[in-house]
């Protein structure tokens, strides 16, 4: 019986590519909750640890590439997510889901998609179910995975009857 072995540097390769999908899979759902509200009381510092300096955040699509347009760089991405975030008004509750998952690990870079689901409840009382796609690429730092490009697409919306909490 003839067995395959494998050099010493194949298992660590796919350990490293095991890695990697991991850790970008923990940034995509740290950004996520930070996005919730509510939100973790620190989520301006810990957002801002998920991005490059130099990071690109953009809607694509009509509704979205005109609701949010194209930001470049930290500060500008940081700026326009807190603004939707407590203690300023607009989301009552907020929820992100991830699924559909496809990632891909090329050496220090990965990108990501994902079909996303969020579940709203605004100030307003007004209520909805978005569905969007979610693209991201990542970059490995010294320190950690980071967001170096992210983009969204809404696909669908969906007004949910109002629920008493």
């Amino acid at each position: 019986m003839t067995t395959l072995a494998f050099p010493l540097d194949c298992d660590a390769l796919r350990l490293s590519a095991l890695e990697a999908h991991q850790a970008v899979r923990q940034v995509a759902h740290e950004y996520m909750a930070c996005c919730d509200v509510p939100s973790p009381d620190d989520f301006p510092t810990r957002l801002r640890e998920l991005f490059t300096e130099d990071a690109v955040w953009e809607g694509v699509g009509e509704r979205y590439g005109r609701t949010f347009g194209r930001l470049e760089g930290r500060e500008q991405v940081l700026a326009m997510l807190q603004g939707y975030l407590p203690p300023n008004p607009h989301f009552h509750t907020n929820g992100h889901f991830l699924a559909g998952e496809r990632i891909l690990v090329e050496g220090e870079q990965a990108t990501g998609e994902w079909l996303m689901q969020q579940i709203s409840r605004y100030d307003t009382g007004r209520s909805e179910l978005i569905m969007a796609r979610i693209r991201i690429a990542f970059l490995r730092s010294a320190e950690r995975w980071r967001i170096a490009r992210f983009s969204t697409e809404r696909l669908g919306a969906w007004a949910l009857a109002e629920v008493q909490s």
